[in-house]
């Protein structure tokens, strides 16, 4: 083995050593290492491995503070008298970057030393990192030096106040605020920039290809997944750069076959298939955060497969109490492992070695925490309790509760979830407890080594989080005075008005947060706060600026704001530059989506409601906007569309569709297209919302319309609701075709309604009349046509020829549908109206007929007229002759009624 070799060989050593932090405890004895070669050997390597192995063995031993106040940390960091107290944040970790990349850089060393100093890089970033974590999520907390990062700028006992408000800021700029008040964000801000600076240096050096170094990008995704843990609402920023390094993961640790030629024999008996599941686990964890259950579900199969471990759930007898009797069927959770994997072998079938729950009794009550399982009446195991539970490796473990998290995602809230989970927890129950979570976060044991493995696999909810969520239960129980304290002290702001509100003590929140904000002028979420309680735009203008402009909350604050004062194009804006920084926030799509419905940008609206549900699938509001949506940009298509045809003759083909076949192919071909394009997509969005919205009738009456509108009435498809035109055909046409027709007619309706309402043309009037004589509606025919010939009077009738005939025309089909009303009423009334308009009209004709116009005489429509008045004339003498008839029959019964009785 070369000397290059060799070093490579060492470094994947370390970063195996680095890696290791968090899979396992460390040894007991400390100096057994990998490498043990000779000091002639020694004597030949750069003098930083033995720098980076004394790192390590710090940070093995849970003293990361030492790690970084140690002499590879100062190398990377600053000298000794490097004093920075007088310059501000921004200048020092800019002065600070600079540093490591000249340190990286130096020209005077070849690329096995720049490697060695590269990945000396990455280890203090990651001792930063995890000093991070141990505060604020695993713990112990108590008694650590209340300190920032060991620089002399930064000594013991000064002020961190400024800094770690600073700090808040950078993490905040990723679009969300954090969870709470969380310690040393610095480190994590620190980490973050060393991690990404280092993997920038790191592909555009030539060390690349020689060294590689792959787990600094697995590193950076810890950190990244860190910083979205403690925000309060997901980052599309952020996200954007956990899938990058979740792909690098997966190329570089994916399988077995990646990770035994990266570290080769290196690796101890089954540590290739736990990294390759931890890889897939935390791939999952990401989806899980971010609510994408389709990649987390395939990612923690991925991670079950590499385990070992094939999961499944089965019911058997089995005593939930020492005083049951009578055995019930329980749940219980069965696996069969592969041996390969180095985990053991459990059967599949159900037998003691194959249970994985073992039974054992609660202090506080008699209650088994497992099942204790039964068959035919005997006791299913070798002891008392029921069992012997087969032990599970720690990755095993963690890829069994990762199962829960699909169930928790992926089922409705309610007391069946928690059954769904009960047998994947009852097998984590049956095993020996181990790490931190046996113990509180407060107390020095187990020590950090102990609780590091696994933290970054399993989601554990951070330490400000817990605390408020007990300072949330605190508020249900009425304890608000509790909570309040929990709450100030967790600077959750928020929590605190409402708090205060309850209490009605509007004024003492108000005079807390303007107490905070003298202490932190530059906290864009105390200004958001203040904010919240005075309703005052101003401190939202003033959280921007202060935040540069990055506090997404602001904007979205200003944007409900506007909203409120009716300035919808003013809250579209602010919305939109809202989600500029923030995409992943769903209920501001929802908003936004609403505001451009106000502002009248049908396409903004559908593109905000369609981004709701793609981040929320859960929205059912949002589907019915959606839904609601396509069929009105469906209608307005049909508009436009139908603008282009020949309104005199569009419905001729409902009634004879041979008579006019190019206006009928138009017309069908429109609807076939919108139909299939439009509505079709609003049946779906329809059914989705329907999921959600079960009880509201409005969605189901919309749903019922859009369903018959793409013919979807029994599973019938859309195609149903048109037909090709075929004259010999039209004659043996089908029930379901006559009724296709019929929802046509209804369709044309609904379009031909909504543009009267817009426009009062004549002819609209006239084909609006014409509808309704077919739906056979006399009397709204009769005001559709009374409201064309209106429409046409004026001045210019009598000056404009073809203007007359159009009013002609007009007026004879609205005296005709006169003497219908007539006849089926056998009322006189419309008759003489009918009479009087004819009349009128025929001698306002006559008497401009030596206008420039031209004689109105002479024309077709004025015949027409006369011919309408002679038969509204005959119709009028034919009632009074049956009126008359009737008065002679009654005067005849008179008669005969006075005779008789003479």
């Amino acid at each position: 083995m070369n000397m290059a070799e060799r070093e490579i060989e060492i470094l994947r050593g370390h970063e195996l050593r680095l890696l290791r932090c968090t899979l396992r405890p460390p040894p007991s004895d400390s100096s057994s290492s990998h490498f043990q070669h000779s000091d002639d050997f020694a004597a030949s390597l750069p003098p930083l491995h033995a720098l980076i192995s004394n790192f390590l063995t710090s940070v093995e031993a849970g003293d990361y503070f030492g790690a970084l106040s140690s002499d590879a940390a100062r190398l990377v960091l600053a000298s000794p008298d490097y004093d920075l107290s007088t310059h501000s944040p921004d200048r020092v970790y800019s002065e600070l970057l600079d540093r490591v990349e000249s340190f990286i850089n130096e020209p005077s060393i070849d690329d096995a030393e720049k490697a060695c100093r590269v990945f000396l890089v990455a280890c203090v970033a990651v001792a930063a990192l995890f000093w991070f974590t141990q505060c604020n999520l695993t713990g112990p907390v108590d008694g650590l030096p209340k300190r920032p990062l060991p620089m002399k700028a930064w000594w013991e006992g000064s002020e961190m106040v400024e800094w770690e408000n600073w700090a808040r800021i950078q993490l905040m700029a990723a679009g969300s605020d954090l969870l709470g008040k969380f310690s040393y964000l610095q480190y994590l801000v620190f980490a973050k920039m060393l991690l990404l600076r280092t993997r920038d240096l790191l592909f555009e050096a030539s060390v690349m290809s020689t060294f590689e170094i792959k787990s600094i990008s697995w590193w950076l995704f810890r950190a990244l997944l860190i910083h979205q843990r403690i925000l309060d609402e997901r980052s599309s920023s952020l996200f954007d750069l956990l899938q990058v390094f979740k792909g690098e993961n997966s190329d570089n640790f994916g399988s077995l076959e990646k990770v035994t030629s990266y570290w080769g024999d290196q690796l101890q008996n089954g540590e290739a298939s736990t990294i390759v599941s931890i890889v897939h686990l935390e791939a999952g964890v990401l989806e899980y955060i971010f609510g994408r259950l389709d990649p987390c579900r395939l990612d923690f199969e991925s991670a079950e497969l590499a385990a070992g471990l094939q999961l499944s759930v089965t019911g058997i007898l089995g005593l939930r109490t020492v005083h049951q009797v009578e055995p019930k069927a329980q749940m219980i959770l069965v696996a069969n492992t592969d041996s390969e994997s180095g985990s053991g072998a459990i059967n599949t079938s159900i037998t003691p070695e194959s249970q994985l729950t073992s039974p054992n009794v609660s202090e506080a009550s008699d209650i088994f925490m497992t099942p204790k399982l039964v068959e035919n009446g005997i006791d299913f195991g070798k002891n008392e309790c029921g069992g012997v539970a087969s032990t599970l490796t720690a990755v095993q473990q963690a890829v069994i509760l990762a199962r829960c998290l699909l169930i928790e995602k992926g089922s409705p809230h309610g007391e069946m979830q928690g059954w769904d989970m009960a047998p994947y927890i009852e097998a984590i129950d049956s095993q020996k407890s181990s790490f931190f979570i046996v113990e509180s976060i407060h107390k020095p044991s187990p020590g950090i080594p102990l609780r590091l493995p696994f933290c970054y696999v399993v989601y554990i909810p951070p330490i400000p989080a817990l605390r408020k969520q007990y300072g949330e239960i605190l508020v249900s129980c009425g304890l608000i005075g509790e909570a309040l304290k929990v709450f100030e002290d967790l600077e959750l702001w928020d929590n605190v008005i409402y708090c205060y509100s309850k209490l009605e003590k509007k004024a003492a929140a108000i005079e807390l947060i303007k107490k905070q904000l003298s202490s932190a002028p530059n906290d864009p979420k105390l200004w958001c706060s203040l904010g919240d309680i005075t309703h005052s735009d101003t401190c939202y203008e003033k959280a921007l600026e202060v935040s540069n402009d990055r506090s997404a909350r602001a904007k979205r604050s200003l944007a409900y704001n506007a909203y409120g004062r009716g300035e919808y194009e003013k809250s579209k804006i602010l919305w939109e530059s809202a989600l500029g920084l923030n995409s992943l926030y769903s209920n501001g799509w929802f908003a936004l989506g609403a505001t451009a419905l106000k502002a009248r940008d049908i396409e903004k609206a559908l593109d905000g409601f369609t981004r709701a549900v793609q981040l929320d699938p859960e929205n059912g509001e949002a589907w019915n906007n959606i839904a609601c949506l396509l069929v009105w940009e469906f209608r307005e298509a049909a508009f436009e569309n139908f603008e282009a045809c020949d309104w005199n003759n569009a419905l001729d083909w409902l009634k004879n569709p041979s008579s006019c076949p190019t206006c009928y192919e138009l017309i069908v071909r429109e609807i076939r297209h919108m139909v299939k394009k439009k509505n079709k997509e609003s049946f779906i969005a329809f059914k989705e919302a329907l999921k959600y919205k079960r009880d509201s009738w409005q969605m189901w009456e919309n749903y019922s319309n859009v369903a018959f509108d793409v013919g979807n009435t029994g599973q019938t498809s859309s195609s149903s609701l048109v037909y090709s035109v075929n004259p010999s055909g039209n004659a043996e046409q089908t029930g379901e075709n006559l009724r296709g027709n019929e929802h046509l007619v209804e369709f044309l309706g609904e379009i031909l309604q909504q543009i009267v309402r817009s426009e009062s043309r004549p002819e609209l009037w006239g084909l609006y009349a014409r509808w309704h004589r077919i739906k056979g509606d006399l009397t709204m025919c009769c005001e559709a046509l009374l409201k064309q010939v209106r429409s046409y009077q004026g001045s210019d009738l009598w000056k404009d020829r073809d203007r007359f005939k159009s009013f002609a025309q007009a007026s004879s089909d609205l005296c005709k549908v006169y003497m219908d009303i007539s006849s089926s009423t056998n009322s006189r009334r419309e008759l003489l109206t009918a009479e009087m308009h004819l009349k009128n009209t025929l001698k306002q004709a006559i008497n401009f007929t030596d206008s420039a116009a031209g004689a109105f005489s002479d024309t077709e429509e004025f015949r027409n007229l006369e011919t309408c008045l002679d038969e509204v004339r005959i119709k009028l003498q034919a009632e009074v002759c049956v009126d008359y008839a009737v008065k002679l029959k009654e005067i005849a019964l008179v008669i005969d009624s006075s005779a008789g009785k003479g």
